[in-house]
Order: structure tokens, then C-alpha cells, then sequence
């Protein structure tokens, strides 16, 4: 005689296989597998099409030079035996479009991954490398060098070096203000906005008195620009890149714990303001450091976490190089394109960025299938 009770036993048993909830190890290890591999996959397609751009780019330009030219020139410098090359091509393509192509990069990732940083230490979709009023203390600093002529840096590195201590001054400022206040999103996000709409005044008041020359001087550096850069300030932005990239990617966990909350993050050990202000700061070294050399270019540090987001999720592991590497992809596709649509007039980098920007950002909103971006 059979036992009912092993019997009904054998009827409740249910499969592992059927049962997504008691899944066999290796089944949910394969899945992983699968979940991180799809998110290494987007980043090595992004890696691959700026290599492909970026050798492109190089090919294009008002002066025309062949494909076969640019590359025997670029080889000339590591074989100069067997490709010598001389004269305005070579001048053109060593001291014009490959630094261009190389800030555009470093630009577009830095502003990328401070834009991914700020949106999650603040909590806010709409947060940007521009929200602290790093912008407006940089363009007050260019308008007091522009106008005045006084720099702590003269010399031809008088607008760099004021845009730089301002944009530091202000990004000190806010966050001096919210340790005293408690480093909360909303105190950061409140200071930020009095300071943009302060340093934007004081720029603006500075505009009614400047000739116009100097006021040249200040529109054209706010539009955002790429052309200011050069092999001399190569080291500088690389060495300010190598100390501050690895710090902020050393809190991509805690972030990720903080989303949760800031309670719920400290009974995890993580001190969420200590975190909140240590990102910000570093955050505000890079983006200082990169804007005193390229202008405002706008919209990529907004624009490039959220891309990122949509197609790899929001793990800050993989979202903090995949915004870089977006960031970097959509500057420079901004810039070619702003290099070579109205030859030989070259529309400014940072209107490119908005024109282009904004119009796929709204078709990524209008697409998305979920109903927040978090």
C-alpha cells in the first residue's frame, strides 16, 4: 500500500526548472553572465564607433586631404624613414584636427561620467555638470578677464586661469554652503540655482560695459568650443583625468546603495553626505578643468547618462564608463558635423551639441517604454 503522505508530497513537489524562484545555480550563473555581457557588449560597440569616427573625422576638414594622406601622415611620426610628409597637410592634421578629435574625447567622457555622478548623488534626472553654477563662474571669470584684464594666469592663459578659479570658487562655495547646512540633494540643488542665477547677472552686467571686442571674446567663449585646445594642454587635462576618473568610479557602489535612500544607506555603513560631497567636489575638479579649456558645451552631461541608462540600466559600474563613452561619441560626431555642414564657417561646438541633442533626447523620452528614468 502506497503513503498518501509521500504521495501528496510527490504531487506538490514542484520542478526547479518550472519555478523561476529556486532556479539551479548554474542557470542563474549563466543569466548573470548574460545580464553583464549584454552591458560589456554596448560599451565595446561604443569603443569600437569612436574609433571608426574618430578616423574618420580625421579625414575631413575645409582643407581637402585624402584618406591615404592622413594616414601617412599620422604613421610618419612612429616610421618617419619610410613616411616622410611635410608641409599644410601635415600642419593641418597634427596641429588642428587630431588635437581636436583628442579633446573632443576627453571632454565629451569627462563631462559624461560628472553628469552620470551628479544626476545620482543628487537624485535629480535633470542634474548636470552645470547644475553647481559651474558654468556661470566660469563665464564670470572670463568676462572679468575679458573686460577688466585682470587674471591670477596672464599671458595668453588669461581666460583659462580665470574661468578655472571661478568655476572652482563656485563649486568650493556650494559645497562649504551645504556642509554647513547639511549635504543634502536639495541644499546642493538650491545653492546651485542662487549661484547660476548670481554669476549670470554679474556676467550679463558685464556685457552691457564691454566694448565689442571684449564682448566678442565673451560670446564666443560661451558658446563652446574645441578649437582652444592644443598639445599644450594635453598633460595637464590627462593628469587631471588619471587622478579624478579612478576616485569617482571608487564610489560607483556607493552610489548605487544610496539610491535606496540615504537612511536606508547609512544602516548599510555608507555615509551618504561624506559620499555626496566627496563626488561633488571631485566632479566639480574635472568638469572646471575641461570647461577653462573648452568653453560651455552644453547639454552633454545631461544627455549622455540618460542614453547610457536606457539601454544598460542604472548599475554605476557599467553606467559610469558607458555615460563617457556616450558623452565622447555624441561631442565629436557635434563637432564634425558643426566643422563641415557650412564650410568654411564652423558653427561652435556647443551649439552643435544643443541642436543636434536635443531633438534625440526628446525621441529617447517619447520611446522609452518605462515610466521614470530611475
Amino acid at each position: 500500500m502506497k503513503n498518501p503522505f509521500k504521495k501528496g508530497s510527490d504531487n506538490t513537489r514542484v520542478d526547479a526548472k518550472e519555478n523561476p524562484l529556486n532556479k539551479p545555480e548554474s542557470q542563474s550563473r549563466a543569466d548573470y553572465q548574460h545580464y553583464i555581457g549584454r552591458k560589456l557588449l554596448f560599451m565595446a560597440i561604443m569603443i569600437a564607433l569612436l574609433g571608426l569616427i574618430g578616423a574618420f573625422i580625421v579625414t575631413i576638414g575645409p582643407l581637402d586631404i585624402s584618406v591615404l594622406d592622413v594616414y601617412k601622415i599620422l604613421l610618419s611620426s612612429f616610421f618617419p624613414g619610410y613616411f616622410a610628409t611635410e608641409g599644410l597637410p601635415s600642419q593641418v592634421v597634427w596641429n588642428i584636427r587630431l588635437p581636436r578629435i583628442i579633446a573632443g574625447l576627453m571632454a565629451g567622457f569627462g563631462l559624461g561620467i560628472c553628469g552620470c555622478v551628479m544626476q545620482a548623488v543628487l537624485k535629480n534626472p535633470l542634474a548636470s555638470p552645470f547644475t553647481l553654477g559651474i558654468s556661470a563662474g566660469a563665464n564670470f571669470g572670463v568676462a572679468v578677464a575679458a573686460v577688466v584684464g585682470v587674471g591670477v594666469i596672464g599671458g595668453p592663459y588669461l581666460l583659462v586661469g580665470n574661468a578655472f578659479l571661478f568655476a572652482m570658487l563656485c563649486a568650493l562655495f556650494i559645497i562649504a554652503l551645504a556642509s554647513f547646512k547639511g549635504a543634502t540633494s536639495e541644499t546642493l540643488i538650491l545653492a546651485g540655482i542662487a549661484i547660476n542665477y548670481l554669476f549670470g547677472s554679474l556676467s550679463d552686467l558685464f556685457k552691457y560695459f564691454a566694448t565689442d571686442e571684449q564682448l566678442r571674446v565673451m560670446v564666443s567663449w560661451g558658446m563652446g568650443d574645441l578649437s582652444a585646445f592644443s598639445w599644450n594642454n594635453f598633460l595637464l587635462l590627462l593628469g587631471v583625468f588619471v587622478i579624478c576618473t579612478p576616485l569617482l568610479y571608487m564610489k560607483a557602489n556607493d552610489l548605487n546603495i544610496m539610491a535606496i535612500g540615504d537612511e536606508n544607506a547609512k544602516s548599510l555603513g555608507i555615509e551618504a553626505n561624506r559620499v555626496r560631497m566627496f563626488s561633488m567636489l571631485v566632479a566639480s575638479l574635472l568638469i572646471a578643468t575641461i570647461v577653462c579649456f573648452t568653453g560651455t558645451i552644453a547639454f552633454i552631461g545631461l544627455v549622455a547618462p540618460h542614453m547610457a541608462r536606457m539601454v544598460i540600466g542604472s548599475d554605476h559600474k557599467y553606467l559610469f564608463p558607458a555615460s563617457g563613452l556616450v558623452g565622447a561619441l555624441v561631442l565629436i560626431s557635434a563637432d564634425a558635423i558643426g566643422m563641415n555642414i557650412l564650410r568654411p564657417t564652423m558653427i561652435p561646438t556647443g551649439i552643435m551639441t544643443s541642436l543636434l541633442g536635443v531633438p534625440f533626447f526628446m525621441y529617447l523620452i517619447l520611446k522609452r517604454k518605462r515610466k521614470e528614468f530611475w
